[in-house]
C-alpha cells in the first residue's frame, strides 16, 4: 500500500537524486542543452519555496516517489511562464523500481485533494511530449491542454505543454 505524506527537510538530497534518476530514462531523446536545463530545473531549490508543499509517496517504508505542489500566484517556473491563479503541480517523479504500482496517481491525488482543500477550482501542471506516459496519465485523470502558457526552456523546438484540471 502507498503511503503519502509531507517529505522531511532530511530527505531532500534523496528526493532529488530520486528525481534524477527517474528524468535521466528521458535524457536519450531530447537534446544535451534540453537534459542539462531539465537537470537544472528538478535540481533547483524551487522546491523549498515560501508555501511549496514537498510531497513523498512510500511503499514498504521506501520512497519511490515525489512530487511539489507549488502555491497559486507564485513563479514556478523560474519567469517562463505567468503566475497561475491556481496552485501547479511540478517534478513529479516516480522510482523506476516503482512503476506500474500507482505511485504516480496517489502522489497525483494528494496534490488534487490538497488543492480542493484550500479552496481552488484548478490545479495545473508543465510537461513536454517526451514525457510520454506522464502525459497519459495526466489526460486519464482529466487534465486538458492550455497552450497559452506553454513554453520552450532551450530553445531547442522542445515546448514545454501546460494542462489544468478542473476540481
Amino acid at each position: 500500500m502507498t503511503i503519502v505524506r509531507d517529505a522531511k527537510k532530511d530527505e531532500l538530497p534523496y528526493i532529488r537524486e530520486q528525481r534524477i534518476k527517474a528524468y535521466s530514462e528521458h535524457a536519450e531523446s531530447i537534446s544535451v542543452e534540453h537534459w542539462q536545463a531539465l537537470k537544472q530545473a528538478i535540481s533547483s531549490d524551487a522546491d523549498i519555496g515560501d508555501g511549496v508543499e514537498l510531497i513523498v509517496a512510500e511503499l514498504e517504508g521506501e520512497i519511490v516517489g515525489s512530487v511539489a505542489l507549488f502555491p497559486a500566484n507564485t513563479d514556478a517556473y523560474e519567469g517562463y511562464v505567468d503566475e497561475l491563479d491556481y496552485p501547479e503541480l511540478r517534478v513529479l517523479a516516480v522510482a523506476p523500481e516503482a512503476r506500474g504500482e500507482g505511485v504516480a496517481l496517489a502522489l497525483v491525488n494528494e496534490c488534487i485533494r490538497r488543492t480542493k482543500g484550500k479552496g481552488f477550482e484548478s490545479i495545473g501542471l508543465h510537461t513536454a511530449d517526451f514525457m510520454k506516459s506522464a502525459i497519459q496519465l495526466y489526460q486519464r485523470i482529466g487534465f486538458e491542454r492550455l497552450p497559452q502558457y506553454d513554453f520552450e526552456p532551450a530553445n531547442d523546438g522542445v515546448i514545454v505543454k501546460a494542462f489544468r484540471l478542473s476540481i
